[in-house]
């Protein structure tokens, strides 16, 4: 699979309730960033679920270039603006 479109150059802080599912987008077009609106439909991409342990803030990939999606790994450092 190719690496969705980047919608934005840096993670997004979420705070997470334990236990609830999160739907990040894969493809970079969701209107509802870092999260699944069904944008990918008729593409290669699909949403990427994402299941909290504890509630607590974390950090959703925004750049779509994470070795370690849907959690931001900071590949979005090496990347050209």
């Amino acid at each position: 699979m190719s690496q969705g479109k980047s919608a934005q150059n840096a993670p997004y802080k979420v705070e997470v309730e334990a236990g609830e599912s999160y739907f990040w987008c894969s493809c970079g077009l969701s209107s509802k960033q870092p999260f699944c609106d069904g944008s990918h439909k008729g593409s290669e991409f699909s949403p990427v679920k994402y299941v909290a342990e504890d509630s607590k803030p974390v950090f959703f990939c925004g750049c779509k270039a994470s070795g370690n999606s849907p959690m931001c790994d900071g590949s979005h450092k090496k990347l050209d603006d």
